[in-house]
């Protein structure tokens, strides 16, 4: 049982609040009730805000898109899909301009972009909505075992429609066996599903020769590519992808919008997920949110305006992040191939020191941590996981998250409160 008098808030947390945590793992964490209520007693503090380093998480919005948003919130409020009056055309012209706005940062038609609450529905919508229309000849997907949580619980949900589903393993450096992908292919196999930037480790798949492998063999290919939109170039011909999935708030747009690129040609089939109107193709009913659109729009926009220049700036920023703490702590292991990798995307693994405990005594700084805890258990993400990482080390990991905004001050800071905090907990053991 551990000791109340040894707790961050003794005069918040009685002793009856206490849970026993599994074996082994008192020093790694505090129970699930501890972590709410100093998340209570920190966001009631009078204090300035950490500094934001989690971008795989979410982006602030660019200020410009939400000047794009904002005549849509207000004055063109119409239906885009009211045909008979001038507030629907206007909210139809400015939904079809962004349309075309995300189509042309990937290099595709306009027709082939369908608007979603976000890539998560944009996954299921592909994973399901390919494997549930061509069943009856094909029942049989493939994924990898890094995927974000979506994809596999999408698997998991054709797997108890009767489908047979393929979880490839990855390579230590994070990356999937080509071969091992191109032999798994069977003749009753529809769709593979490969994400191209991992949103915990940063590692870029090749999916410009997973495309040309699935389309040799006339499997459809999808990507969840929420974490590569608009942060690395892509053009959806050279890549041979038939559906990818786009995240606006990925992409410092609004949250609660995202897309599904469907390919035309050759056509790509796809069972819709909700039925009504028949807006989007049919392939997803209900009304297309305006001003979200318009949000998405204007964010691409911006994205392959900037790409290039943002791309070389997170690079600098990333490599001196890293090269300070790695020049100032021993120890410290990079997880993920450290060249196919987006740069703004860092995930370390500091040896001998717990990942939560190192998350709270940075709490001047937003991160993320590489365990997932749950309030009866501590595990390692399934991702370091998947790549092989020693267990201590997998809890012991840290993801750094890069972006349009960050400072080289914020980087710099960032880099010695960690040397700082990492020492002292190395000290303490």
């Amino acid at each position: 049982m551990l000791s109340p008098g040894r707790t961050v808030s003794s005069r918040l947390l009685r002793p009856g609040s206490w849970i026993l945590l599994r074996h082994g793992c008192e020093q790694r964490a505090a129970s699930t009730l501890q972590k709410e209520l100093i998340k209570k007693q920190e966001l009631e503090k009078d204090e300035l805000r950490p500094l934001y380093m989690d971008f795989q998480a979410t982006t602030p919005m660019d200020p410009r898109v939400l000047d794009a948003m904002l005549p849509y919130q207000v004055n063109y409020y119409g239906n885009p899909h009211s045909r008979t009056h001038a507030y629907g055309w206007e909210s139809e012209n400015a939904m079809e301009t962004a349309r075309k706005q995300v189509a042309d940062l990937i290099g595709a038609d306009p027709r082939e972009i369908i608007f979603t609450s976000g890539a998560t529905e944009s996954n299921n919508m592909a994973i399901k909505g390919v494997a549930r229309f061509y069943q009856a000849k094909k029942r049989h997907v493939i994924t990898t075992q890094t995927e974000h949580k979506c994809v596999l619980d999408s698997c998991r949900v054709l797997e108890s429609e009767g489908f047979n589903v393929t979880y490839l393993p990855v390579q230590k450096n994070g990356l999937v066996d080509l071969e091992l992908l191109e032999a798994s292919i069977r003749p009753d196999t529809s769709l593979l599903s490969v994400m191209s930037v991992n949103n915990e480790i940063g590692v870029k798949q090749p999916i410009k020769e997973i495309g040309q492998i699935c389309r040799a063999k006339g499997v459809f290919f999808h990507t969840d590519a929420a974490q590569a939109v608009g942060k690395i170039p892509i053009n959806i011909s050279d890549w041979k992808v038939d559906l990818m999935s786009i995240s606006g708030h990925k992409i410092y747009g609004p949250k609660g919008v995202g897309a599904l690129y469907v390919r035309r040609r050759p056509r790509v089939r796809l069972e819709p997920l909700q039925n009504g109107g028949g807006q989007e193709r049919g392939l997803r009913s209900g009304t297309v949110p305006t001003p979200l659109a318009v949000g998405l729009g204007a964010a691409c926009s911006i994205a392959q305006q900037e790409l290039e220049y943002d791309h070389q700036r997170v690079s600098m920023l990333a490599d001196r992040l890293v090269k300070k703490i790695m020049s100032g702590l021993p120890d410290v292991i990079m997880n993920g191939d450290p060249e196919k990798r987006y740069p703004g995307c860092i995930n370390l693994s500091f040896a001998y020191v717990e990942g939560e405990s190192l998350l709270m005594a940075l709490k001047d700084v937003a991160l993320s941590s590489g365990s997932a805890c749950t309030s009866a258990s501590l595990e390692p993400s399934y991702v370091l996981r998947a790549i092989g990482a020693d267990e201590d080390l997998a809890h012991s990991s840290i993801r750094f998250g890069i972006g349009r905004f960050t400072t080289e001050e914020e980087v710099d800071y960032t880099a010695e409160k960690c040397i700082q905090q990492v020492s002292r907990l190395r000290e303490m053991r």
